[in-house]
């Protein structure tokens, strides 16, 4: 039997096939699931539908995470179409590009509200809604990355959302644990994707993460996809509050091996 068989889910944050939020989709539908997906602006439907046919999903919808108004529209299409939903997979971060240059110390009011509100307190407003179509409980996945603990370059705001977001992931599985639902987090190492093209200096990035990484390399989609899957099914039933890290170990390093040239 399928992991997912008959369970239904709903994925915030699917902007094209390089998405982690796709990679989920594709692997929950392989798994059985009814999978419907949701993404953010406007210019991204063109993208989005075409794969939400690969996957057979009749459920596309847009949803600016801003907006309670869309939030509650969206949930309750979701409400008509589903029934009731089983997994809510939040794959949403953003913060201005400016934002993600340069230092930490020069971001604005306005670049702090809106990574914050987008990155973070999306996870809280889209859990409100996907509570009540979980009478039967359920499972909730984000999506973090390791400047949420440490210090990366450029990552600046974003880093600061992602702490919050995780701290939110740990006090909504204490809130929603009793009611059957659990509340996780991946913390996937750096992957080319759209979001991941706004941090500056980003390829310098990936390849030092890929040389020094007690793998040897770096990760994709495919292997976040993976995590999730168990985390989202019977397969991750005692896990909750967590933060699963996917990183070919490198969050792990006090201080990886200096070059031969250094003395």
């Amino acid at each position: 039997m399928s992991l997912l068989e008959g369970k239904n889910v709903l994925i915030f944050g699917v902007a094209n096939k390089h998405s982690i939020a796709w990679a989920i989709a594709e692997a929950f539908s392989a798994q059985g699931a009814e999978v419907g997906l949701s993404y953010g602006i406007p210019q991204l439907e063109k993208r989005v539908r075409p794969l939400a046919q690969e996957i057979g999903s009749q459920f596309v919808e847009k949803c600016d995470v801003t907006s309670d108004d869309e939030i509650d529209a969206v949930f309750q299409k979701a409400a008509d179409h589903f029934g009731q939903i089983d997994v809510l997979v939040h794959a949403v971060a953003y913060a201005p590009s400016a934002e993600l240059e340069g230092r930490f110390y020069d971001t604005t009011r306005e670049g702090f509200r809106i990574a914050m509100d987008i990155s973070a307190y999306s996870l809280v407003a889209l859990a409100q809604r996907a509570y009540t179509l979980m009478p039967e409980g359920g499972s909730i996945l984000t999506l973090t990355y390791y400047g949420a603990e440490k210090v990366v370059p450029h990552y600046n705001v974003m880093g600061v959302a992602k702490a919050a977001l995780e701290a939110s992931t740990r006090y909504l599985a204490a809130d929603l644990g009793p009611d059957g639902i659990r509340v996780n987090a991946i913390s996937a190492g750096p992957i080319k994707t759209l979001a991941a093209a706004g941090i500056a200096g980003f390829r310098k990035m990936l390849g030092y993460v890929g040389e020094r990484a007690p793998l040897r390399r770096n990760i994709d989609q495919s292997e976040v996809a993976k995590t999730a899957l168990w985390l989202c099914s019977d397969l991750g039933s005692g896990v909750t509050g967590e933060v699963v890290y996917v990183d070919a170990g490198y969050h792990i390093l006090g201080m990886p091996e200096p070059p031969e040239t250094w003395e």
